[in-house]
């Protein structure tokens, strides 16, 4: 699961993609896209942006939800959280060699 994150955190689009749902998360594509457009002039392709969130949904770090014709995309803050406490909590089983 870690490596998976790790991957998905590798690339600065999905990272920046996770920065936008940071800021406003339940967001559609088509915000998504927008948004980073007009803040950080990347002009990938929607397709471009649907492949960088289906790694970032496969990782845990993203979920998404239908409401209607509308797809919108939420941050899940779950694997990061799991990574962090890992080295942050000494008393954690998994932190000891």
């Amino acid at each position: 699961m870690a490596e998976d994150v790790f991957k998905a955190l590798a690339d600065p689009t999905r990272r920046r993609i996770l920065d936008e749902l940071a800021e406003r998360d339940g967001q559609t594509l088509f915000e998504i896209c927008t948004r980073l457009v007009t803040k950080h002039g990347l002009r990938l392709s929607r397709q471009a942006i649907s492949q960088h969130l289906a790694v970032l949904e496969s990782a845990g770090l993203v979920r998404s939800r239908r409401q209607g014709r509308y797809k919108f995309h939420d941050l899940n803050t779950a694997p990061l959280e799991h990574i962090v406490t890992r080295w942050l909590s000494p008393d954690s089983p998994e932190s000891t060699p």
